[in-house]
Protein backbone atom coordinates (compact mmCIF):
# COMPACT_ATOMS: atom_id res chain seq x y z
CA UNK A 1 0.00 0.00 0.00
CA UNK A 2 1.39 3.45 -0.91
CA UNK A 3 2.50 5.84 1.33
CA UNK A 4 -0.49 8.26 2.44
CA UNK A 5 0.11 11.76 2.59
CA UNK A 6 -1.80 13.93 5.52
CA UNK A 7 -2.49 17.59 5.69
CA UNK A 8 -3.19 19.03 9.16
CA UNK A 9 -5.15 22.49 10.07
CA UNK A 10 -6.88 23.80 12.85
CA UNK A 11 -8.47 27.38 13.96
CA UNK A 12 -9.17 28.48 10.40
CA UNK A 13 -12.35 30.36 12.04
CA UNK A 14 -14.58 30.81 9.38
CA UNK A 15 -17.03 33.28 9.28
CA UNK A 16 -20.07 34.64 7.23
CA UNK A 17 -17.47 36.88 5.58
CA UNK A 18 -14.42 34.09 5.29
CA UNK A 19 -16.69 32.86 1.44
CA UNK A 20 -12.90 32.43 -0.87
CA UNK A 21 -10.23 32.61 2.05
CA UNK A 22 -9.21 28.90 2.24
CA UNK A 23 -9.54 28.59 -1.58
CA UNK A 24 -5.66 29.31 -2.21
CA UNK A 25 -4.44 27.50 0.74
CA UNK A 26 -6.87 24.12 -0.03
CA UNK A 27 -5.55 24.03 -3.76
CA UNK A 28 -2.44 23.63 -2.26
CA UNK A 29 -3.85 20.89 -0.13
CA UNK A 30 -5.41 19.02 -2.99
CA UNK A 31 -2.00 18.71 -4.66
CA UNK A 32 -0.29 17.51 -1.66
CA UNK A 33 -2.67 15.31 0.11
CA UNK A 34 -4.61 12.47 0.20
CA UNK A 35 -6.52 13.04 3.41
CA UNK A 36 -7.41 16.26 5.43
CA UNK A 37 -7.51 16.76 8.92
CA UNK A 38 -9.19 19.79 10.22
CA UNK A 39 -8.42 19.99 14.10
CA UNK A 40 -11.24 22.22 15.82
CA UNK A 41 -12.30 26.12 15.30
CA UNK A 42 -13.70 25.54 12.20
CA UNK A 43 -16.21 28.46 12.81
CA UNK A 44 -15.93 31.67 14.96
CA UNK A 45 -19.22 31.03 16.67
CA UNK A 46 -20.63 27.66 14.91
CA UNK A 47 -23.60 29.61 13.33
CA UNK A 48 -24.83 27.41 10.47
CA UNK A 49 -24.42 30.56 8.31
CA UNK A 50 -20.63 30.13 8.98
CA UNK A 51 -21.28 26.50 9.00
CA UNK A 52 -22.41 27.21 4.64
CA UNK A 53 -19.75 29.09 4.02
CA UNK A 54 -17.16 26.43 5.37
CA UNK A 55 -18.74 23.60 3.50
CA UNK A 56 -18.45 25.52 0.50
CA UNK A 57 -15.14 26.30 0.95
CA UNK A 58 -14.59 22.30 1.51
CA UNK A 59 -16.59 21.42 -1.33
CA UNK A 60 -13.66 22.14 -3.88
CA UNK A 61 -11.67 19.34 -2.28
CA UNK A 62 -11.93 15.87 -3.88
CA UNK A 63 -10.48 13.82 -0.81
CA UNK A 64 -11.56 12.78 2.28
CA UNK A 65 -11.81 15.25 5.35
CA UNK A 66 -11.61 14.22 8.85
CA UNK A 67 -12.34 16.95 11.69
CA UNK A 68 -13.18 17.73 15.21
CA UNK A 69 -14.99 20.09 16.83
CA UNK A 70 -13.40 23.16 18.97
CA UNK A 71 -14.62 25.73 21.69
CA UNK A 72 -15.55 28.22 19.31
CA UNK A 73 -17.69 25.40 17.12
CA UNK A 74 -19.88 25.68 20.36
CA UNK A 75 -20.27 29.01 20.72
CA UNK A 76 -23.94 29.10 19.98
CA UNK A 77 -24.99 26.00 21.48
CA UNK A 78 -26.16 24.12 18.81
CA UNK A 79 -23.07 22.14 17.72
CA UNK A 80 -24.60 19.33 16.49
CA UNK A 81 -26.27 21.55 13.78
CA UNK A 82 -22.90 22.45 12.35
CA UNK A 83 -22.00 18.73 12.48
CA UNK A 84 -25.28 17.20 10.66
CA UNK A 85 -23.81 20.58 7.93
CA UNK A 86 -20.37 18.89 7.72
CA UNK A 87 -21.20 15.01 7.46
CA UNK A 88 -24.10 15.99 4.46
CA UNK A 89 -21.00 17.02 2.81
CA UNK A 90 -19.06 14.71 2.86
CA UNK A 91 -17.23 15.27 6.05
CA UNK A 92 -16.38 12.59 8.77
CA UNK A 93 -16.53 14.27 11.97
CA UNK A 94 -15.27 12.35 14.92
CA UNK A 95 -16.14 12.47 18.50
CA UNK A 96 -15.13 9.70 20.22
CA UNK A 97 -15.20 7.79 16.65
CA UNK A 98 -12.71 6.26 14.94
CA UNK A 99 -12.29 6.40 10.87
CA UNK A 100 -9.54 4.51 8.18
CA UNK A 101 -8.20 5.95 4.98
CA UNK A 102 -6.27 3.94 3.12
CA UNK A 103 -5.02 1.25 5.64
CA UNK A 104 -4.40 4.49 8.76
CA UNK A 105 -6.18 4.94 11.57
CA UNK A 106 -7.86 8.00 12.66
CA UNK A 107 -9.45 8.77 16.30
CA UNK A 108 -11.03 12.19 16.94
CA UNK A 109 -12.07 13.96 19.76
CA UNK A 110 -12.39 18.00 20.57
CA UNK A 111 -10.77 17.47 24.11
CA UNK A 112 -10.61 19.63 26.84
CA UNK A 113 -9.19 21.74 29.58
CA UNK A 114 -7.32 20.99 32.51
CA UNK A 115 -3.71 21.56 32.78
CA UNK A 116 -0.66 18.92 32.64
CA UNK A 117 1.14 17.05 34.96
CA UNK A 118 1.19 17.96 38.43
CA UNK A 119 -1.02 20.77 37.78
CA UNK A 120 -3.77 18.99 36.84
CA UNK A 121 -7.09 20.22 38.29
CA UNK A 122 -7.96 17.00 40.28
CA UNK A 123 -11.64 15.53 41.30
CA UNK A 124 -12.04 17.64 44.59
CA UNK A 125 -13.92 20.08 46.33
CA UNK A 126 -17.06 21.62 44.94
CA UNK A 127 -19.62 20.48 42.54
CA UNK A 128 -18.27 22.31 39.25
CA UNK A 129 -14.78 21.88 40.10
CA UNK A 130 -15.88 18.26 39.93
CA UNK A 131 -18.15 18.74 36.97
CA UNK A 132 -15.01 20.47 35.02
CA UNK A 133 -12.54 17.40 35.49
CA UNK A 134 -15.36 14.74 34.03
CA UNK A 135 -15.61 16.88 31.30
CA UNK A 136 -12.00 16.00 30.57
CA UNK A 137 -12.14 12.40 31.96
CA UNK A 138 -15.15 11.77 29.73
CA UNK A 139 -12.91 13.00 26.41
CA UNK A 140 -10.17 11.15 27.62
CA UNK A 141 -12.45 8.24 27.69
CA UNK A 142 -13.96 8.59 24.30
CA UNK A 143 -10.18 8.85 22.88
CA UNK A 144 -9.88 5.53 24.43
CA UNK A 145 -12.92 4.29 23.10
CA UNK A 146 -11.85 5.71 19.75
CA UNK A 147 -8.51 4.64 19.52
CA UNK A 148 -9.63 0.80 20.95
CA UNK A 149 -11.56 0.15 18.07
CA UNK A 150 -8.79 0.70 15.34
CA UNK A 151 -6.81 -2.17 14.07
CA UNK A 152 -4.57 -0.47 11.68
CA UNK A 153 -0.72 -0.24 12.15
CA UNK A 154 -0.63 3.46 12.32
CA UNK A 155 -2.66 5.31 14.20
CA UNK A 156 -3.17 9.20 13.97
CA UNK A 157 -5.26 11.32 16.63
CA UNK A 158 -6.87 14.88 16.23
CA UNK A 159 -7.59 16.70 18.88
CA UNK A 160 -8.64 20.80 19.82
CA UNK A 161 -7.01 20.41 22.92
CA UNK A 162 -3.40 20.25 23.50
CA UNK A 163 -2.91 16.47 25.39
CA UNK A 164 0.63 17.67 26.02
CA UNK A 165 1.84 21.06 27.83
CA UNK A 166 5.33 21.33 25.05
CA UNK A 167 3.21 22.35 22.34
CA UNK A 168 1.49 25.25 24.50
CA UNK A 169 4.05 26.70 25.44
CA UNK A 170 4.37 30.68 24.16
CA UNK A 171 1.90 31.13 25.44
CA UNK A 172 1.15 33.23 28.86
CA UNK A 173 1.50 30.47 31.53
CA UNK A 174 -1.77 31.80 33.53
CA UNK A 175 -3.85 30.42 30.72
CA UNK A 176 -1.44 26.86 30.46
CA UNK A 177 -4.69 24.80 31.91
CA UNK A 178 -7.69 26.18 29.46
CA UNK A 179 -5.17 24.64 26.47
CA UNK A 180 -5.54 21.29 27.18
CA UNK A 181 -5.28 18.35 29.29
CA UNK A 182 -2.45 16.07 29.99
CA UNK A 183 -5.09 13.26 30.86
CA UNK A 184 -6.05 12.69 27.20
CA UNK A 185 -1.81 11.49 26.76
CA UNK A 186 -2.62 8.32 28.55
CA UNK A 187 -4.67 6.99 26.00
CA UNK A 188 -2.25 8.37 22.80
CA UNK A 189 0.80 6.09 24.90
CA UNK A 190 -1.43 2.88 25.32
CA UNK A 191 -2.08 2.72 21.97
CA UNK A 192 0.97 4.05 20.85
CA UNK A 193 -0.42 6.29 18.20
CA UNK A 194 2.26 7.22 15.19
CA UNK A 195 1.53 11.33 15.41
CA UNK A 196 -0.77 13.73 16.75
CA UNK A 197 -2.63 16.85 15.91
CA UNK A 198 -3.96 19.69 17.65
CA UNK A 199 -5.04 23.07 17.61
CA UNK A 200 -6.19 25.85 19.73
CA UNK A 201 -2.87 27.36 21.54
CA UNK A 202 -2.50 30.20 18.84
CA UNK A 203 0.90 31.31 20.60
CA UNK A 204 2.42 28.27 21.13
CA UNK A 205 4.73 25.76 19.84
CA UNK A 206 4.33 24.23 16.42
CA UNK A 207 5.71 20.76 17.91
CA UNK A 208 6.16 18.81 20.63
CA UNK A 209 6.30 15.02 21.85
CA UNK A 210 3.99 12.52 23.75
CA UNK A 211 6.31 11.08 26.76
CA UNK A 212 7.24 8.12 24.34
CA UNK A 213 8.56 10.27 21.66
CA UNK A 214 5.38 10.18 19.21
CA UNK A 215 5.62 13.62 17.53
CA UNK A 216 2.87 16.40 18.54
CA UNK A 217 1.73 18.81 16.09
CA UNK A 218 -0.02 22.10 16.70
CA UNK A 219 -1.75 23.18 13.63
CA UNK A 220 -3.31 26.48 14.63
CA UNK A 221 -3.51 28.04 11.87
CA UNK A 222 -2.47 31.50 13.29
CA UNK A 223 -0.12 30.36 14.57
CA UNK A 224 1.67 29.08 11.83
CA UNK A 225 1.19 31.93 9.58
CA UNK A 226 3.16 33.74 12.84
CA UNK A 227 5.76 31.15 12.66
CA UNK A 228 6.37 30.12 9.08
CA UNK A 229 4.86 33.78 7.26
CA UNK A 230 5.76 32.83 4.01
CA UNK A 231 5.08 28.95 4.18
CA UNK A 232 1.31 27.42 3.66
CA UNK A 233 0.02 27.19 7.30
CA UNK A 234 -1.05 23.14 7.17
CA UNK A 235 1.24 20.54 8.50
CA UNK A 236 1.64 17.83 5.92
CA UNK A 237 2.72 14.27 6.78
CA UNK A 238 3.21 11.14 5.39
CA UNK A 239 2.77 7.88 6.72
CA UNK A 240 3.69 4.17 5.23
CA UNK A 241 0.57 2.29 6.36
CA UNK A 242 2.46 -0.90 6.17
CA UNK A 243 5.47 0.03 8.34
CA UNK A 244 4.25 -0.21 12.37
CA UNK A 245 4.50 2.70 13.98
CA UNK A 246 7.26 2.80 16.31
CA UNK A 247 6.79 6.32 19.14
CA UNK A 248 10.23 4.96 20.60
CA UNK A 249 11.78 6.33 16.89
CA UNK A 250 12.25 10.02 15.60
CA UNK A 251 10.10 10.63 12.69
CA UNK A 252 11.38 11.17 9.36
CA UNK A 253 11.96 14.83 8.09
CA UNK A 254 12.07 16.18 4.68
CA UNK A 255 10.87 19.24 2.53
CA UNK A 256 11.50 22.97 2.45
CA UNK A 257 9.21 23.41 5.12
CA UNK A 258 11.10 21.89 7.77
CA UNK A 259 13.59 24.64 9.59
CA UNK A 260 16.57 23.42 11.57
CA UNK A 261 15.95 24.94 14.98
CA UNK A 262 12.10 25.64 15.27
CA UNK A 263 11.75 21.62 17.10
CA UNK A 264 13.94 19.92 14.64
CA UNK A 265 15.64 17.17 16.41
CA UNK A 266 18.10 17.34 12.38
CA UNK A 267 18.72 19.01 9.63
CA UNK A 268 15.69 18.50 7.32
CA UNK A 269 17.67 15.95 4.93
CA UNK A 270 18.01 13.55 8.37
CA UNK A 271 16.19 10.22 8.00
CA UNK A 272 15.38 7.93 10.68
CA UNK A 273 14.26 4.72 9.24
CA UNK A 274 11.74 2.24 11.36
CA UNK A 275 8.62 4.37 12.04
CA UNK A 276 7.12 4.88 8.85
CA UNK A 277 6.05 8.52 9.48
CA UNK A 278 7.59 11.51 7.41
CA UNK A 279 6.54 15.36 7.95
CA UNK A 280 7.70 18.10 6.18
Amino acid sequence: MPTVRIAAMADVHVSKTSQGALAPILAQVADRADVLLLCGDLTDYGSAEEGRVLVKELATLRMPIIAVLGNHDFEMGHPQELVAQLRDAGVVVLDGESHEVQGIGFAGIKGFAGGFGRSTLGSWGETGIKAFVKEAVDETLKLETALARLRTRQKVALLHYSPVRATVEGEPLEIFPWLGCGRHEEPLLRYKVSAVFHGHAHNGCPEGKLSNGAPVYNVAMPLLKKRFPEQLPVRFLEIDPDVGGDADSEPRYEGPERRRGVGDPAPARDTTAGNGVAAH
